[in-house]
């Protein structure tokens, strides 16, 4: 299929996660292709539009928490999106606006957007690092830029993992991310899954992996609960994301919050 690209070098022609996602979400920065394959996802698994939503609330959730009670100051937002309201830094910056956050994705128009809406307060930083989520060390080494390692970092993944599609590499990054932080950091993620009642989005994910990119894989809680192994599960612990620390009806995608800690040497 010819590919079609627009004014600045963005592929619309082929329908991309974060335009999808956007345009679940109510927003407007997707093109006709994007409204097409979500469109006919709603139509095979219309709970899409829940999850999609619920994921985004989880968001809000989790961030007043870490620069809230757990006391962060420093986020590092993997597979940002397109901006939409209550992005990572405004959230944590209402709460402390010294806070400083690094927004990570690969995609052109998520890099164009977030360069003109993602902005700081005065007192914090906001950035945005180009690269892709398979390549942890670039992550970290152009975060380090902005961030300091040497103090406790909230690592947020949320609906990333599902894009790698073999779990050991999957596990090998997020180990390689949790390696990197200090003792009092917290890793925040979310993962779409078959169960909660997510059974109806087989065929879903299917045309998603035929017609759009990146291609998409469900995992069990068992498979999620080993991205965790070794770190403190927050309560309510592995839940749905509509269901941590809320009590929305449950959908089909998964989220945890987890303190890093490390055993003290013998």
């Amino acid at each position: 299929m010819k590919k079609t690209m627009g004014s600045k070098g963005i592929e619309t022609g082929t329908a991309h996660n974060a335009r999808v996602w956007n345009h679940w979400l109510g927003g407007k920065d997707n093109y006709l292709a994007d409204r097409e394959v979500g469109d006919q996802v709603f139509q095979m698994y219309p709970n899409i539009v829940h999850v999609a939503r619920a994921d985004r609330a989880f968001l809000g959730r989790a961030v007043r928490f870490l620069a809230g009670e757990a006391g962060i100051r420093q986020f590092l937002d993997i597979g940002t999106g397109l901006p939409t309201a209550d992005n990572t830094h405004e959230v944590a910056q209402r709460v402390a606006p010294e806070a400083r956050v690094v927004y990570v994705d690969n995609d052109p128009l998520v890099l164009t957007h977030a360069r003109a809406l993602l902005t700081s307060t005065p007192e914090g930083a906001t950035d945005y690092v180009e690269a892709d989520a398979h390549d942890p060390e670039t992550i970290l080494e152009r975060a380090g830029e902005t961030l300091d390692f040497g103090k406790p970092v909230a690592i947020m993944m949320l609906g990333i993992l599902n894009f790698i599609l073999d779990t050991r590499e999957a596990g090998r990054i997020v180990d390689r991310l949790v390696e990197a932080v200090p003792d009092g950091s917290y890793l925040a993620l979310t993962h779409p899954t078959l169960e909660l009642g997510g059974r109806g989005n087989v065929e879903a994910m299917r045309f998603w992996n035929e017609n759009a990119k990146p291609p998409i894989r469900a995992r069990t809680g068992a498979e999620i609960e080993g991205f965790l192994h070794g770190l403190e599960l927050v309560e309510p612990g592995l839940v749905s994301c509509a269901q941590w620390r809320d009590d929305s009806e449950v959908v089909a995608q998964y989220a945890a919050v987890a303190r890093i800690t490390r055993p003290s040497p013998r």
